[in-house]
């Protein structure tokens, strides 16, 4: 008897010990946010929010604490509270971690996210859920209006010009070569997954005078500062598996990832039109330090390797019975070092290193090939707050690239090497001056030095915003825009000129709370575009040039419907080039008139689970035949683009994901083009084979588990 009293007044003592608390997270406007990470500071007790952005737990924690809870995309909530051995009822409200501000901001060829002072568009986790992106940046942003679907790349195609006038900086610094290597004619993946970030910034045309040497587009991604709780994740994949692991200390975190995919078992279940020989594998890890450093600073370092490889036959297109050898191995590292520090109330100073290496071991029918290119990137830029009305940013970088290559000259029977080293330097500089609480204008200029062919360029920037109303307003940018050309041409003549476009934009856009409407009308101007000399690849000038013009609309309502988040974007091209091999003005292969995306996300918290479908329309595009006389240039069209695809998110317990999507639901053989054979058949034609997706559908199937000692965080907001 002694001995039941004795365990009841234990039991009785530990409960009156516990706290249970418990609430709900939701937005400013009521919606529930799941996946939210709550917890006691300095502690192991927590949870994390349900799909109804509701919370329990119970800690043994006593006196005055902090509550913390942090969702990607949202600013920090913390709420002092005291542990009594009682209950607690937490309202927790999360504000976006950049409001939109009621005053004028410029917005024009602009999507931004996080840290930018405009309203979000995507946040990490919209990128990871927007079916048939499959958790890649770029596939998320082609569901944009100004983007088109080019789906034997993967990459970017913005406004009439090619993915590689899309160029990528992470915490203001270059990357080079940011999509992994694919097979010819099969889409390539961006190196860097949604969930690194904070912040995105998707500029199709009129961005800074900080950014440069991109023609069309600057993708501008802002990695996440210091970690708040220590974790382990473990990846299961229908392709392969990764583990990672956060370790959090007072004021620095560490976080690491290694994964390994192999799709070899996914290829013997769904039929393939590549004859593979040895399918694609991979390997590639992850480390990102984070430190602050006094009240405001904050120094990170981050670093990525991937080694992958592949190799399969090219059958020739007269008798596909004979075939060619291509096996491709490919090395790349990554690493970035920056630090931002406020010196005063209205200086702030940040800057950083880049380093690029990229190698592409190339075996055709034995012969090897291949090219290297190595780059460093250094940045400094200094912010100063003159006044309320007047922010001016300054700076100056040097990007210093050597690449080289492996060619095999046919008709010497052996390999040749061609090599370049490109040092740029530039400064830029830019002011924004708010006139009032209605106007605001931004001027600015970039001036870049190319030492290997002594050029020198000049590039202004300006952009004006003028807000009539509380929601609506009109912004207006033009801007010069220069690029190198690209290596494959420079290799043979380094002292190509730098390639120009001209960018004039005008938008209007309009947002309420949660809904936003924008059409935005553009024209570009292409100059000193690279030109064959009577079609040879060798003999290249600069006499190409081009022009692109367009309107967009776009439409994102997450109020309407309860549960409910969708997004619809349509673009209007009409863009020719005279430029490489073509005879004449003609629309390049890549560009499609007409683009349409809808986008649909629903929450479902009955079955704790988050659906998504996403529809692409792409209308065709032009190709050659050249069974055609030259006055017919591109005169011949493909069919249209049809993508329907669908995910689902399920969560079976609080710190378990099950993920499954597929794209092209419907089976579509969707075609991109037609390749010709090299000489005409015993008719005197040339025949052709259709450019195609691998497969018809891609399927993925993943289980994400996370293991921390309150066994409740999961990767939802990373996922």
């Amino acid at each position: 008897m002694k001995t039941v009293t004795i365990f009841l007044l234990l039991i009785s003592g530990l409960a009156v010990g516990q706290t249970k608390i418990s609430g709900r997270v939701t937005d400013v406007s009521g919606e529930p946010i799941p996946g939210a990470n709550v917890l006691i500071k300095d502690s192991y007790d927590g949870d994390s929010s349900g799909l109804d952005g509701t919370f329990s737990f119970v800690t043994e924690e006593r006196g005055v604490q902090t509550l913390v809870i942090t969702f990607v995309g949202y600013k920090l909530f913390t709420q002092p509270v005291e542990l009594t051995g009682t209950t607690l009822t937490i309202a927790a409200i999360l504000k976006e971690e950049i409001n939109q501000l009621d005053g004028v901001v410029i917005s024009a060829g602009s999507f931004t996210a996080g840290e930018e002072k405009r309203r979000t568009i995507l946040k990490p986790v919209d990128i990871a859920m927007t079916a048939g992106a499959t958790a890649d940046i770029a596939g998320a942003l082609n569901t944009l209006p100004g983007t088109q679907k080019v789906g034997e790349s993967g990459r970017l195609f913005v406004r009439g010009g090619d993915g590689s006038e899309t160029r990528a900086f992470i915490d203001g610094l270059l990357v080079l070569n940011a999509y992994a290597p694919a097979a010819p004619n099969t889409p390539s993946r961006g190196r860097f997954l949604p969930f690194m970030f904070k912040g995105t910034s998707f500029s199709t045309g009129g961005y800074s005078a900080e950014y440069g040497q991109a023609l069309s587009s600057a993708l501008v991604l802002t990695s996440k500062d210091k970690a708040t709780m220590n974790q382990t994740d473990i990846g299961l994949l229908s392709v392969g598996a990764d583990v990672a692991h956060t370790q959090v200390w007072d004021r620095a975190s560490l976080s690491g990832k290694v994964q390994y995919t192999n799709v070899q078992p996914y290829f013997g279940l769904i039929n393939q039109r590549v004859d593979w020989k040895v399918a694609p594998e991979a390997f590639e890890g992850s480390a990102a330090y984070r430190q602050q450093v006094g009240k405001t600073g904050m120094l990170k370092f981050f670093g990525n390797f991937n080694q992958s490889s592949f190799s399969l036959f090219n059958h020739d297109i007269l008798d596909p019975s004979q075939k060619q050898e291509f096996e491709l191995t490919n090395r790349y590292r990554y690493a970035n070092a920056s630090y931002q520090q406020a010196i005063s109330s209205a200086w702030t100073l940040r800057g950083g290193t880049s380093y690029n290496y990229y190698q592409n071991d190339v075996r055709v029918a034995n012969n090897p090939m291949g090219e290297t290119e190595t780059g460093v990137h250094t940045k400094l830029v200094a912010e100063h707050s003159v006044s309320d009305q007047l922010e001016i940013r300054m700076g100056s970088e040097i990007i210093q690239r050597h690449y080289e290559a492996v060619r095999y000259n046919e008709g010497l029977g052996k390999s040749e090497q061609v090599s370049f080293n490109e040092l740029l330097s530039a400064t830029f500089t830019e002011a924004e001056y708010y006139l009032n609480s209605k106007i605001v204008a931004k001027a600015g200029g970039r001036f870049e030095y190319i030492q290997l062919n002594q050029s020198a360029t000049l590039s202004p920037r300006l952009a004006l915003a003028y807000k009539p109303g509380k929601q609506g307003q009109f912004s207006f940018a033009y801007g010069s825009f220069t690029q190198s050309a690209q290596n494959e041409y420079l290799r043979f003549n380094n002292q190509l000129k730098q390639e120009t476009a001209q960018h004039v934009i005008l938008n209007y856009q309009f947002t309420t709370d949660q809904k936003t409407f924008r059409i935005e009308a553009y024209h570009k101007a292409y100059r000193n575009l690279v030109k064959f000399s009577n079609a040879n690849p060798l003999l290249i000038s600069n006499q190409g040039k081009g022009n692109a013009r367009g309107v967009e609309f776009f439409w994102r309502d997450s109020k309407s419907f309860k549960n409910v988040d969708y997004w619809l974007s349509y673009s209007f091209l009409d863009t020719k080039r005279l430029y490489l091999d073509y005879p004449i003005s003609a629309t390049p292969t890549f560009a499609s008139a007409h683009n349409f995306s809808a986008v649909y996300k629903h929450f479902i918290n009955k079955l704790k689970s988050q659906v998504g479908i996403t529809y692409s329309f792409s209308s065709s595009r032009p190709y050659y035949n050249p069974n055609k006389p030259a006055s017919q240039f591109h005169h011949d069209r493909t069919p249209a683009y049809h993508d329907l695809s669908a995910n689902l998110a399920y969560l079976p317990k609080r710190n378990l994901i099950v993920y499954v999507s597929c794209t092209n639901l419907l089976g579509r053989n969707n075609i991109f083009g037609y390749q010709y054979s090299s000489s005409p058949n015993a008719q005197g034609q040339y025949e052709s084979r259709a450019v195609r997706q691998a497969a018809n559908r891609f399927a993925f199937v993943g289980v994400f588990i996370t293991l921390s000692k309150n066994k409740s965080i999961n990767q939802l907001p990373n996922l």
